[in-house]
């Protein structure tokens, strides 16, 4: 992968850092698809995944590639997107718990992957939009990515009006789960991940798990989905002291 992206292996944190701060970090396609392969293939070696943006933002969007001189047919076009409907799986389908540090804007396909880590910490200078309706684009990729993240009125408002909300309204809509100081932004960064670390890696796993399929059970499905879930964790031997 070349410098737009760049990945450090800090044992036991896998740390990921979109690297193209003279463009807002705009996701081209390739780095979709990298960002996609370190999730499912790099993330499972470690205990857990940093996201961030280098520079001022966290990420602004998809760079989109050239327009086609003719549009597209239907499948191609499909096909064109599974690069970004891959890279939102990665996020759900990684097994460690992935944490976004979102500083500076978070726009499209950027405030889609901040909704989409399991913890989303938001600097006060943060800012989140869904901008693809007012480009005349009706933004189902984004549609997709949020909708089991955000209730959907918090959805409605982010795309209907395209408005660019503040980190106080993200945490009300969901988005991100605290706001620091972008002083405090390193320090809250460090007590996230060790508190994930402090807790055995069944236990951290296990959460991801039991989220990621539970909330689109009935009631009585999760509950049950709880019970075997407690029981077979609790019960390992990975959950004791070493």
């Amino acid at each position: 992968m070349s410098e737009n992206i760049l990945v450090v292996s800090d044992d036991p944190i896998l740390r990921i850092t979109l690297n193209r701060p003279e463009a807002g970090n705009g996701v081209t396609d390739d780095m979709a698809a990298e960002l996609t392969r370190l999730l499912l293939q790099e993330g499972p070696k470690h205990r857990l995944v940093v996201l961030r943006g280098a520079g001022a933002d966290f990420c602004i969007g998809r760079a989109a590639g050239p327009k086609p001189a003719t549009p597209p047919e239907a499948l191609a076009r499909r096909r064109s997107t599974e690069v970004i409907f891959d890279c939102y799986g990665a996020f759900r389908k990684c097994p460690v718990p992935i944490i976004g540090l979102v500083q500076g804007r978070a726009l499209g396909f950027g405030c889609s992957i901040a909704s989409l880590c399991d913890l989303t910490i938001a600097t006060t200078q943060a800012k989140f939009q869904i901008p693809e309706m007012s480009h005349r684009i009706m933004p189902t990729m984004v549609l997709s990515s949020l909708i089991d993240r955000l209730p959907r009125k918090a959805i409605s408002h982010l795309v209907y009006t395209s408005q660019v909300i503040g980190p106080k309204r993200a945490l009300a809509f969901g988005i991100c789960g605290d706001i620091v100081e972008p002083q405090d932004a390193e320090a809250a960064l460090d007590t996230a991940c060790q508190a994930i670390l402090a807790a055995p890696a069944a236990a951290t796993e296990g959460v991801k798990e039991y989220l990621r399929t539970a909330m689109q059970m009935d009631v009585q499905g999760a509950v049950d989905f709880a019970r075997n879930i407690h029981a077979t964790i609790n019960s390992s031997s990975e959950m004791k002291k070493p």
